[in-house]
């Protein structure tokens, strides 16, 4: 019996994402470039023979921006069901079935950055400056002033967490549960997801991430000795980590 894995991928390249400016309720649509490198994830790591097999998946949470949404119909993952919302550009056929229901769900949206929206952390540290206050922001730390507050994010993020593992993937390594589909999709955006890897391990997000999850990437989160009270991330594919990464946005 294998151990359910949950597979985290960041939406593709924006314009925002190109100059660093802050993206959270902006909803903004992925740049030509960045629909051509999620087809190329999609080609590389979708299939039977591949990372994330469509007909393993349990169920698929996808953030409410039309860039994640997008993101998700370009993986191309043959699903079967309808989409929870209206297409944002073509699907093509790859022979490839996946019977996982598709949830939208505001618990894994952006980070609200509230009077940060659209600003480079550049011009974040400046503006501090002038208002007299620390420059040295930490979005771990300090949050976003009109926006969200690490705790704000970690009562959300717990609740997501309980969810998938109450509903897929304890009973998928139950030993009574006949065999039952675990593996779970998140489709969302770069701030939440760090934050989503820290909490699955335990971690506060405080601790401040150690990793990085580029547009287009993909990670991948699990549990060691096949039990559900050991969570683990697991390192590789698109996951860059970085021990030295200033705590910056």
């Amino acid at each position: 019996m294998s151990t359910p894995r949950v597979f985290i991928v960041r939406h593709g390249e924006t314009e925002w994402s190109l100059n660093g400016r802050h993206t959270g309720s902006t909803d903004i649509p992925l740049t030509p470039n960045g629909e051509k490198r999620v087809k190329a994830t999609g080609c590389a790591l979708v299939g039977n023979d591949r990372l994330i097999v469509p007909k393993k998946l349990a169920h698929i949470y996808v953030s409410p921006r039309k860039r994640a949404q997008r993101t998700f119909e370009l993986l191309n993952l043959g699903l079967k069901q309808q989409l929870p919302w209206d297409a944002h550009g073509p699907r093509e056929g790859n022979g490839l079935e996946c019977e996982a229901g598709v949830e939208i769900t505001e618990d894994i949206r952006e980070w609200d950055y509230g009077v940060y929206e659209g600003v480079t952390s550049p011009d974040i540290r400046e503006l501090r400056r002038e208002q007299g206050l620390d420059p040295a922001w930490d979005i771990w730390r300090d949050g976003c002033p009109g926006g969200e507050s690490p705790a704000d994010i970690t009562e959300r993020l717990d609740r997501l967490i309980k969810d998938i593992r109450d509903r897929w993937q304890a009973p998928a390594m139950d030993k009574h549960g006949g065999g039952a589909k675990g593996d779970v999709l998140i489709v969302a955006h770069g701030h939440i997801l760090r934050a989503f890897a820290q909490r699955w391990a335990g971690k506060s997000l405080q601790d401040g991430p150690t990793f990085l999850l580029e547009a287009g990437g993909v990670g991948t989160l699990s549990y060691e000795h096949h039990n559900i009270d050991e969570p683990a991330i697991l390192l590789g594919g698109a996951f860059i980590v970085d021990f030295n990464e200033e705590r910056k946005n």
